[in-house]
């Protein structure tokens, strides 16, 4: 049973309150680690801290942030083996999907902010009557909060980390309590990459014990949250009248789709990835699939025999390629979005249950892809969002009507859109309600380009400059002469 400690001020300390929760194996459905269950004494100390060290750490020229940031790129990347069988065990993801895209996109996050950082300028602009020039600086905010979920732990915490630091600003971050164990792993090599005291803290704990103090804080002016649209609410409504800066990545209910033109055995290939990796758990998987009536049916009897394929096991068996999801009470959410399905009219097509495996994995969280077809655009299970192995099938006729169903939903973050008809890919990609649109691929992401939804999906964007904006404030000076 391995016990988790915060790290304040490059010191690992167990937290005031003495109390720890239980860290649970997805595979096997019981505890193998104690995270802390900290309060507002714990985060008290992480903001002193990250306050003290802001001074210095903002001083700091960029090549000098880069070189640090660099450094600890490269001790994720020696660490690839082992962070991923971390992230393998704590999140119930397959071993395979780690070692090729979550630990690698880890190390990525901080070589490219590192780079970035190097080429972030301000603006000037000339004036003639009177004589006189404008120019802007871009600056650290301070001590800035970044809380990230536990689908993609070391990925999307390292997402918010990276501009955070490269910026100049110290940072206290959060992970998510149900997958902590490889934002530990970061703490330990951030110190052993030479971050000075206090520029980077890492405290554990729930929403309601930390979470919630972490949006009232005065001293902490920004916060970089992804996770549910619900927590998302709740934390822009406690940091909104502290006037602090938010960008909120929340949830997706996003569609997928599939013209008769497309390239059809690419399209079906990447529509099992965009729909069922990582069980589903992604904010981008597309778990609405909408398919022009031409090729429906041959649609319906391809997908279902690949689906059909996948093998669902143990996350460290390589064979594996759908693990368990990540915990008892989101198993029964899923469960429970099944039953809301069936009541609805949906016919399951395949799945549509809890899968048992042998022991030891016997009391594990594992879930059948699922495939439903017959339900309303408008009904729940269409509208709401699941997160997890579970995608709904429908025709469609002609662009109109699609387009009315993609939109038709409180979400919007993104879209995939299967065609060959050039035109037709620039009319809908113009027209759909999301902040990213691909076409013809899904999740091809390039570091430099804006990330981010509309609606309930959340508000602002992150990658490339944005987020650097997004970490800095903004100060023109005007000079007369």
């Amino acid at each position: 049973m391995q016990r988790i400690l915060n790290q304040i001020n490059n010191e690992f300390r167990a937290p005031a309150t003495k109390n720890y929760l239980p860290v649970y194996d997805p595979s096997r459905g019981i505890p193998y680690a104690e995270v802390p269950d900290s309060n507002e004494e714990d985060l008290e100390a992480a903001v002193a801290a990250a306050s003290a060290a802001f001074p210095a750490w903002s001083a700091t020229t960029p090549t000098h942030r880069h070189d640090l940031m660099v450094k600890l790129a490269d001790l994720i990347e020696k660490e690839l083996d082992t962070l991923a069988k971390i992230e393998s065990i704590d999140n119930g993801k397959p071993l395979s999907l780690a070692k090729a895209v979550d630990i690698p996109r880890a190390a990525s996050n901080f070589r490219f902010f590192a780079n970035a950082i190097t080429q972030f300028s301000g603006d000037a602009h000339s004036m003639n009557e009177p004589n006189a020039i404008n120019y802007t600086l871009r600056q650290p905010l301070g001590v800035v909060a970044c809380i990230a979920p536990w689908n993609l732990p070391l990925y999307l915490f390292t997402w918010k980390i990276a501009p955070a630091l490269a910026a100049g600003n110290t940072v206290v971050a959060k992970p998510s309590e149900v997958t902590p164990m490889s934002a530990f792993r970061l703490a330990e090599l951030s110190v052993k990459a030479g971050f000075p005291p206090g520029v980077l803290n890492i405290i554990h704990g729930t929403g309601a014990g930390i979470g919630n103090a972490i949006s009232t804080h005065p001293k902490i002016k920004a916060i970089s949250f992804t996770g549910s649209t619900a927590v998302g609410g709740k934390i822009a409504s406690l940091a909104a009248p502290r006037f602090k800066k938010l960008s909120l990545e929340m949830g997706g209910k996003n569609p997928n789709i599939i013209f008769a033109d497309c390239n059809y055995d690419e399209m079906l290939a990447t529509t099992i990835r965009s729909s069922f990796a990582n069980q589903g758990q992604i904010c981008l998987c597309g778990s609405r699939i909408m398919i022009e009536r031409p090729i429906y049916e041959k649609f319906k009897k391809d997908f279902i025999e690949k689906t059909i394929q996948l093998k669902v096991g143990p996350p460290l068996d390589p064979a594996t390629t759908t693990g368990a999801v990540v915990s008892k009470p989101h198993l029964e959410k899923i469960l429970s979005y099944l039953d809301i399905a069936k009541s609805e009219g949906g016919t399951f097509l395949c799945g549509g249950k809890q899968k048992m495996l042998d022991a030891p994995y016997d009391q594990g969280y594992y879930v059948e892809p699922t495939i439903i077809e017959g339900l309303s655009a408008d009904c729940r299970t269409n509208q709401e969002e699941i997160f997890g192995p579970v995608v709904t099938i429908m025709p469609f006729d002609t662009e109109a009507e699609v387009l009315g169903y993609a939109n038709d939903i409180p979400y919007g973050l993104s879209t995939t859109i299967w065609t060959q008809d050039i035109s037709r890919a620039h009319r809908m990609a113009k027209d759909i309600e999301a902040g990213i649109v691909w076409i013809n691929t899904w999740m091809l992401r390039d570091l430099r380009t804006p990330f981010g939804g509309v609606k309930s999906s959340g508000v602002g964007r992150e990658g490339g400059w944005e987020a650097l904006r997004f970490f800095t404030e903004m100060k023109n000076v005007c000079i007369r002469f």
